[in-house]
């Protein structure tokens, strides 16, 4: 039995503790120099100030209801680093009044219903694992707000052999959807870091990505169909492999971050468990000849599960691995046949590129890629302990095409710096592919700082602020599969058109005529 951390990532029983620990601080204290790591430790949620609730809910629903000091502190929040910041200092005042937890999906109808009635705002919660301020009740109304929590939807349903299909509940966490589809020998094979602690709901409402680099990447690649409750009825698309009837039902639903609809079930493409895996670290002596050794795997068909381009620091602080150029993790799987030749011709391409590789036995392989994803695992843990020693550990993420990349990786890395220059702060940036495409890369930046404790979201809000306007300016996208929330409006504003802007403000106004879905987010109504 496990127990969730109500003001940071994932089990308290998993978090970074003693040799582990440690090794992490001496890391960060070799390239942070006088650094002063002073630790900081969360409140216990019952001794917060949390305003009692403004509303209470009807008979009928008052068995769902939560109002708990403890329930409603960790629904506050997401994930991000400047959630773990406020709730390290007990700053939860976007606590909801309400957690709701449906049963069913007539629960969800009539819970929309009374807060259409009553003018109270509802905001889907998934598994709390954003990382955007996409389930924070942060806008300028005073309007009640409830929290809903589709925890208790997290069954698969039905399962068709024959189309390799689920139909599986929105509330449905990583886990319990895998351990429902195991038996059957399947898999969605769709494993974001969060992936523990997020839902198919939640997925879908925010075209989550996968840690598979190629091929089905994004949620949107496994989707049949959608049904999804909205506070003026349910709708539901046809289960079909693919249709040219005109524009997609589903696609509508998918990335609107729970501001038209709570998405309750949907019927999910699978795959076959794999049964042949093969994979191989790579270094290299400059990053950028990695990337083009990326780039080449990539347009040539290949089409690895795993193709991760750590840069050097990347590498060293989350792997404690030493490469001059950076460290790229192949991988190759499949259910049907052996993957040894595409592994080989990749390696072959990394050569062309400097790429060298010690790890040729099956059992290097396979240690070399269990190191990898149990480092891939715990780095939110380790984003925690940075974050409660005065660090400033964010990361931000985007796509660009493959001519851009140079370019953009020069300004990023030129903003980020400068950033911290102002700021008068010590830190590094780093970067790795987390998906990568034929026509472009999906780089990943993260930002280790020596923040001040009393500053750390000023800091660190004046470095987001310079990577976003980097990003826009060089043609990259805002979010590759972190969503836009919150914290991400301002560039999406920048990266859409304003007449499309008007589109979702008139999808909406059908939908959700009240405004009651997560306001604020996309767009403002």
């Amino acid at each position: 039995m496990t127990t969730r951390s109500w003001w940071g990532w994932g089990n308290v029983e998993h978090r970074v503790v003693g040799a582990e620990r440690d090794k992490l601080l001496s890391r960060v204290a070799q390239f942070l120099d006088n650094t002063e790591l002073v630790e900081h430790t969360a409140p216990n949620p019952h001794d917060l100030k949390i305003e009692p609730p403004r509303i209470s809910p009807p008979p009928l629903l008052r068995h769902l209801a939560s109002t708990s000091v403890a329930d409603r502190a960790g629904h506050a929040h997401g994930k991000a680093y400047r959630d773990v910041i406020r709730n390290l200092r007990g700053h939860v005042k976007s606590s909801p009044d309400l957690v709701m937890r449906p049963e069913n999906e007539s629960d969800i109808v009539a819970v929309l219903d009374w807060c259409a009635d009553r003018s109270i705002t509802v905001i889907p919660y998934g598994g709390g694992s954003s990382v955007v301020g996409g389930v924070e009740a942060r806008f300028d109304d005073n309007r009640p707000v409830l929290s809903l929590d589709m925890e208790r939807l997290n069954r698969v349903i039905e399962l068709d052999r024959t189309s390799r299909a689920a139909r599986i509940q929105g509330g449905a966490l990583g886990p319990e959807l895998e351990n429902q589809l195991r038996d059957h020998g399947l898999t969605l094979r769709h494993f974001p870091q969060s992936f523990e602690f997020s839902t198919l709901g939640g997925w879908l409402a925010t075209r989550a990505g996968g840690h598979y680099a190629m091929g089905g990447t994004h949620i949107d690649d496994f989707v049949e169909s959608m049904r999804v409750v909205t506070p003026v009825g349910v709708t539901e698309s046809r289960r079909l492999p693919g249709s040219g009837a005109g524009p997609s039902h589903d696609r509508m639903f998918l990335g609107s971050e729970g501001t038209l609809g709570i998405i309750t079930e949907a019927w999910m493409r699978l795959q076959d468990r794999p049964q042949f895996r093969a994979g191989c670290s790579v270094g290299f002596a400059d990053f950028m000849e990695a990337g083009q050794a990326v780039r080449a795997i990539s347009q040539s068909g290949l089409n690895p599960s795993n193709c991760r381009l750590l840069d050097p620091m990347e590498a060293f602080i989350n792997a404690g691995s030493t490469s001059a150029g950076g460290v790229l993790v192949l991988g190759f799987e499949s259910a049907d046949h052996p993957q040894d030749e595409k592994l080989r011709r990749a390696l072959e391409i990394c050569r062309d590129f400097g790429g060298t590789t010690t790890h040729d036995s099956a059992q290097e392989q396979t240690a070399s890629a269990d190191t990898w994803k149990s480092s891939f695992l715990r780095m939110p843990y380790q984003r925690d302990v940075l974050a409660a020693h005065s660090m400033i550990v964010e990361t931000f993420e985007t796509a660009c095409t493959w001519d851009r990349w140079p370019a953009l990786y020069q300004a990023v890395s030129a903003a980020a710096y400068q950033a911290m220059a102002d700021l008068k702060i010590t830190g590094v940036l780093t970067c790795r592919f987390t998906h990568v495409y034929p026509d472009g890369p999906a780089p990943y930046f993260g930002i280790y700082a020596a923040g001040h404790w009393d500053e750390a979201l000023g800091q660190w809000d004046h470095i987001k602020a310079a990577v976003s306007a980097s990003l826009i300016t060089h043609s990259g996208t805002i979010t590759h599969h972190h969503a836009v929330g919150r914290d991400h409006r301002p560039g999406y504003d920048l990266q859409r058109t304003d007449l499309f802007a008007d589109s979702l403000r008139a999808v909406k106004s059908t939908l959700d005529p009240k405004g009651i879905l997560n306001p604020g987010v996309l767009f403002d109504a």
